[in-house]
């Protein structure tokens, strides 16, 4: 290979003699979904402080820098905002809880009288994660929730339940797609279908659903609409 020459090769060997050294010191670990690897990961917190070198010897001080998250498994160092990314089973946990929530609101809006309604509630739930809820047991929580009058109060979704949908909801949607928020409404319209056309109770339900997955207006109409298509 021919010498570099010229300004590129003063600058280069400039580089070689003048530089900046990096010493980082963990400051905290944990668990985190690593966009490099693509699954959960074990990570450090790392905050570093800067030197000027010389010929490769740490000099001079040249402040703080960081902090950083570094992958334990890739080797990669990320933003820390990388941390706000929940982690696939907190994901799934997050997903989970979502879907109960939601069932519940849609029966507390149009009642558990229907058991067709319940049945199609307590499946969605199952297919969501929690594998023994059973009909008897969204009944129970409903009336529970029914009862206590300090939790719910006006509005055909109960302000309580209206407060939870956006307990649940607000942290997920933003690490959902498009389609997947909409797919997670659907959801919702199916129940509230199963035992006949919409109610004005359940539809003031669908769309504080819809609104806590920042799912648009005109959207809603059509999702409401394409729920009672058969598929």
């Amino acid at each position: 290979m021919l010498p570099v020459r010229g300004r590129d090769g003063r600058a280069a060997r400039a580089a070689r003699i003048l530089g900046t050294r990096t010493a980082w010191t963990p400051v905290g670990d944990g668990e985190f979904y690593c966009p490099g690897c693509g699954g959960d990961r074990n990570y450090q917190r790392l905050s570093g402080r800067r030197r000027l070198t010389l010929l490769g010897v740490p000099l001079l001080p040249r402040g703080a820098t960081g902090p950083v998250v570094e992958c334990a498994a890739c080797g990669h160092h990320y933003g820390t905002e990388v941390l706000d990314h929940p982690t696939t089973r907190r994901f799934t946990a997050m997903l989970r809880d979502a879907v109960h929530t939601v069932a519940l609101a849609v029966l507390a809006a149009g009642g558990t009288s229907s058991r067709t309604a319940l049945e199609t509630a307590a499946g969605t739930v199952r297919a969501a994660g929690f594998q023994d809820c059973t009909e008897d047991q969204l009944t129970a929580l409903v009336e529970a929730l029914a009862a206590d009058t300090g939790r719910v109060l006006g509005g055909p979704c109960g302000a309580s339940l209206a407060i939870e949908l956006h307990e649940a909801l607000d942290p997920l949607a933003p690490h959902l797609a498009p389609a997947g928020r909409e797919s997670l409404f659907l959801d919702a319209a199916r129940i509230a279908l199963a035992d006949g056309p919409y109610t004005p109770a359940e539809r003031d339900a669908l769309t504080t659903v819809g609104a806590a997955l920042t799912i648009c207006a005109d959207d809603v109409g059509r999702l409401l609409a394409a729920a009672r298509t058969p598929s």
